[in-house]
């Protein structure tokens, strides 16, 4: 079946061929880590549903009952539709205190927090007039309410003080939405006449999952969010001006002003438009797990090909310098026994942590496909050296999985030297004299 690789020409495409096969079970490994991606990703979503989800927390704003009235060309009154206007805080300070544990679901760990929330603020007498002169609507203040937006009241465990004007208050459900936010709500009594702010304060204490975020429902907004996570990935629309992170957790600080976002100081609830925009101007933090197993085995199985075809490439080196010969099949086996690599990695990354499953499944292989190569090129210190060559290529590869900013770097580096030390290995061989074919023997 192989006779037609007898040539050096053709056993070298059909060597290219079979590390070309060997993308079908690098494929099927990669969709393996997808699939066990999806598993972890499934009990994330398993926690919060019993704890809380990721959680954005807005306000107060403030909800004025309103009335428009259209008439006709002879000043009756031809339509009247009812809506509510938000009109959004001048000031908004937002401190969160975030303590960190980790819930596991099976195998899979899952970072969560509970957290205690202050928000303080104030709403200006003047935004209210604003509002009503600008949109030309009869306002009814005293049937207002302020508004406190959150993501998934699942989470909320207490309300521990809340005051409107110095008077304590009582935060309840409402049936209104903002956007994909539930609302709870306080009534406030409006004096048209008011000319002094709104001023609020609450403390909450709220519990989520892996992501804490804020919307910056103010004119000016300042927002600090601490916790014990030495691994912060701040999300969302803006990045915070002030950090500062350490082995013992982060501080982070926003200020954010209305020009940053893009809506307005009021706007009609019913409109959907800006409804849909409050979400894409939400910020904040992400629980990140630096170098998760699946990330890790994600980026071992993109230089899979690139292996395969170095070991490839060593053991051809051998047979043509040392004058050895190996059948196809025996690529066959190697490269199986490579690929196995990764399915091991991946196996043993959940259940022990990805370095020692590293050393694991590296040194199973190396062992393995160094004792073959002994045995198949009957030659003890060719399978030493190949076995060598093994442990050196997965060092590096160990050393581009975690230099994550410069894998590019030192892998094209390597490549370049590998390259380069292939050519240097090879300058004296008369690849013609390799292709001649034997002068058969003279018959009598």
């Amino acid at each position: 079946m192989f006779r037609w690789m007898q040539s050096i020409t053709a056993k070298v495409l059909g060597i290219g061929m079979l590390a070309l096969i060997m993308l079908i079970p690098l494929s099927q490994t990669d969709g393996l880590v997808r699939e066990r991606q999806a598993m972890r990703d499934a009990a994330s979503a398993r926690v919060a549903e019993g704890w809380g989800g990721a959680q954005t927390i807005g306000g107060f704003v403030l909800g004025v009952p309103t009335r428009h009235e259209v008439r006709d060309s002879d000043g009756k009154v031809a339509s009247v539709r009812d809506g509510t206007e938000i009109v959004l805080a001048d000031e908004l300070n937002t401190v969160a205190d975030l303590t960190v544990e980790r819930r596991h679901v099976g195998m899979y760990e899952v970072p969560v927090y509970t957290g205690e929330v202050t928000l303080r603020g104030r709403i200006l007498p003047d935004d209210l007039r604003h509002f009503a002169a600008d949109t030309g609507a009869t306002w009814y203040p005293a049937k207002a309410e302020l508004r406190l937006l959150i993501a998934d009241t699942r989470g909320l465990q207490a309300i521990t003080a809340l005051t409107v004007d110095g008077r304590t208050a009582r935060l309840s459900s409402s049936a209104a939405r903002m956007g994909p936010y539930t609302v709870l709500a306080t009534p406030v009594e409006l004096d048209p006449e008011r000319r002094t702010p709104i001023d609020f304060a609450v403390t909450l204490r709220i519990a989520g999952t892996e992501t804490f975020s804020v919307l910056p429902l103010a004119r000016t907004n300042t927002v600090r969010i601490r916790a014990p996570w030495p691994d912060p990935s701040f999300t969302g629309a803006l990045l915070p001006g002030k950090r500062s992170i350490d082995a013992r957790g982060f501080d982070a600080s926003w200020q954010v002003l209305d020009l940053n976002r893009d809506y307005g100081q009021h706007w009609d609830a019913g409109n959907s438009d800006v409804s849909g925009r409050l979400a894409a101007s939400a910020f904040g933090v992400k629980l990140y797990q630096p170098g998760s197993v699946y990330q890790q085995n994600d980026r071992a199985g993109k230089y899979g090909l690139l292996f395969i075809a170095l070991t490839f490439v060593a053991f051809f080196l051998f047979e043509v310098l040392k004058g050895l010969r190996l059948h196809p099949v025996q690529y066959l086996l190697v490269g199986a026994a490579m690929t196995s690599f990764y399915v091991l990695l991946l196996a043993l990354s959940e259940q022990i942590g990805f370095g020692p499953a590293y050393t694991v499944a590296a040194s199973t292989v190396v062992l393995i496909v160094g004792g073959y190569a002994m045995a198949a090129l009957r030659a003890r210190a060719a399978g030493l050296a190949l076995g060598g060559v093994l442990a050196l290529v997965y060092a590096i590869l160990y050393g581009l999985i975690g230099a994550e900013q410069y894998a590019l770097l030192i892998g094209s580096v390597v490549l370049v030297a590998v390259i380069a030390l292939l050519m240097y290995l090879t300058r004296r061989i008369d690849w013609y004299a390799q292709t001649t074919p034997p002068t058969p023997p003279d018959t009598p």
